[in-house]
Protein backbone atom coordinates (compact mmCIF):
# COMPACT_ATOMS: atom_id res chain seq x y z
CA UNK A 1 0.00 0.00 0.00
CA UNK A 2 1.00 3.72 -0.81
CA UNK A 3 0.47 6.79 0.81
CA UNK A 4 1.19 10.27 -0.84
CA UNK A 5 1.60 13.24 1.63
CA UNK A 6 1.64 16.42 0.32
CA UNK A 7 2.70 19.89 1.58
CA UNK A 8 3.13 23.38 0.37
CA UNK A 9 0.23 25.06 -1.41
CA UNK A 10 -1.51 28.54 -0.36
CA UNK A 11 -2.56 31.63 -1.21
CA UNK A 12 0.04 34.10 -3.53
CA UNK A 13 -0.66 37.11 -5.57
CA UNK A 14 0.26 37.39 -9.14
CA UNK A 15 3.43 36.75 -9.89
CA UNK A 16 4.67 35.05 -6.78
CA UNK A 17 6.37 31.84 -5.63
CA UNK A 18 5.08 28.56 -4.21
CA UNK A 19 6.71 25.33 -3.49
CA UNK A 20 4.69 21.73 -3.11
CA UNK A 21 6.32 18.70 -1.94
CA UNK A 22 5.00 15.12 -2.36
CA UNK A 23 6.53 12.08 -0.47
CA UNK A 24 5.19 8.62 -1.12
CA UNK A 25 5.47 6.26 1.77
CA UNK A 26 4.36 2.26 2.35
CA UNK A 27 5.93 -0.94 1.66
CA UNK A 28 5.94 -4.08 -0.37
CA UNK A 29 5.87 -4.39 -4.29
CA UNK A 30 3.27 -1.68 -5.15
CA UNK A 31 6.10 0.34 -3.04
CA UNK A 32 8.99 -0.51 -4.40
CA UNK A 33 6.68 -0.30 -7.96
CA UNK A 34 6.77 3.50 -7.99
CA UNK A 35 8.24 4.45 -11.63
CA UNK A 36 6.79 8.42 -12.53
CA UNK A 37 5.77 11.14 -10.06
CA UNK A 38 3.97 14.08 -10.73
CA UNK A 39 0.94 17.09 -10.27
CA UNK A 40 -1.82 17.36 -11.61
CA UNK A 41 -4.13 19.90 -10.66
CA UNK A 42 -8.03 20.71 -11.00
CA UNK A 43 -10.01 23.97 -10.82
CA UNK A 44 -13.64 23.96 -10.37
CA UNK A 45 -15.84 23.08 -13.29
CA UNK A 46 -12.62 21.81 -15.15
CA UNK A 47 -11.00 18.27 -15.92
CA UNK A 48 -8.25 17.11 -14.08
CA UNK A 49 -5.02 17.82 -16.62
CA UNK A 50 -1.19 16.95 -15.65
CA UNK A 51 1.20 19.69 -14.59
CA UNK A 52 4.09 18.46 -14.39
CA UNK A 53 5.56 14.50 -14.06
CA UNK A 54 9.11 13.28 -13.65
CA UNK A 55 10.56 9.47 -14.47
CA UNK A 56 13.04 7.97 -11.92
CA UNK A 57 15.51 8.73 -14.08
CA UNK A 58 14.81 12.18 -14.71
CA UNK A 59 13.01 12.56 -18.03
CA UNK A 60 10.36 15.34 -16.98
CA UNK A 61 7.03 16.43 -18.97
CA UNK A 62 5.22 19.49 -18.38
CA UNK A 63 2.02 21.37 -19.51
CA UNK A 64 2.72 23.52 -21.94
CA UNK A 65 1.23 26.35 -19.86
CA UNK A 66 3.53 26.17 -17.24
CA UNK A 67 6.70 25.60 -19.14
CA UNK A 68 9.12 28.00 -18.27
CA UNK A 69 7.87 28.86 -14.74
CA UNK A 70 7.48 25.59 -12.88
CA UNK A 71 10.33 23.28 -12.17
CA UNK A 72 9.72 19.43 -11.18
CA UNK A 73 12.65 17.75 -9.24
CA UNK A 74 13.03 14.53 -7.51
CA UNK A 75 14.76 14.80 -4.23
CA UNK A 76 14.88 10.49 -4.02
CA UNK A 77 13.22 8.17 -5.53
CA UNK A 78 10.08 8.45 -3.13
CA UNK A 79 10.09 12.30 -3.02
CA UNK A 80 9.00 14.92 -5.80
CA UNK A 81 9.28 18.66 -5.16
CA UNK A 82 7.43 21.55 -7.39
CA UNK A 83 8.20 24.86 -7.50
CA UNK A 84 6.09 27.52 -8.85
CA UNK A 85 7.15 31.08 -10.27
CA UNK A 86 5.46 33.40 -11.89
CA UNK A 87 2.37 32.68 -10.22
CA UNK A 88 -0.92 33.41 -12.42
CA UNK A 89 -4.24 33.36 -11.45
CA UNK A 90 -5.25 30.95 -14.17
CA UNK A 91 -3.04 28.63 -11.89
CA UNK A 92 -5.91 28.46 -9.47
CA UNK A 93 -6.87 25.16 -8.75
CA UNK A 94 -6.67 21.65 -6.26
CA UNK A 95 -2.64 20.41 -6.59
CA UNK A 96 -2.86 16.10 -6.24
CA UNK A 97 0.47 14.30 -6.64
CA UNK A 98 0.49 11.33 -8.60
CA UNK A 99 2.46 8.49 -8.41
CA UNK A 100 2.55 5.43 -11.30
CA UNK A 101 3.29 2.10 -10.16
CA UNK A 102 2.86 0.11 -13.54
CA UNK A 103 1.17 -2.85 -13.22
CA UNK A 104 -0.85 -1.57 -9.83
CA UNK A 105 -3.27 1.43 -10.12
CA UNK A 106 -1.98 4.98 -9.65
CA UNK A 107 -1.41 6.05 -6.24
CA UNK A 108 -2.71 9.83 -5.63
CA UNK A 109 -2.87 12.27 -2.95
CA UNK A 110 -5.32 14.22 -1.22
CA UNK A 111 -4.92 17.48 -2.83
CA UNK A 112 -3.64 20.49 -1.82
CA UNK A 113 -5.02 24.21 -2.78
CA UNK A 114 -3.31 26.92 -4.50
CA UNK A 115 -4.93 30.08 -4.73
CA UNK A 116 -3.05 33.02 -7.19
CA UNK A 117 -5.01 36.38 -6.39
CA UNK A 118 -4.54 39.12 -9.14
Amino acid sequence: QVQLVESGGGAVQAGGSLRLSCAASGSGLSFNAINTMGWYRQAPGKQRELVARISRTGRTDYADSVKGRFTISRDNAKTVTLQMNSLKPEDTAVYICNADRGIFPDAWGPGTQVTVSS
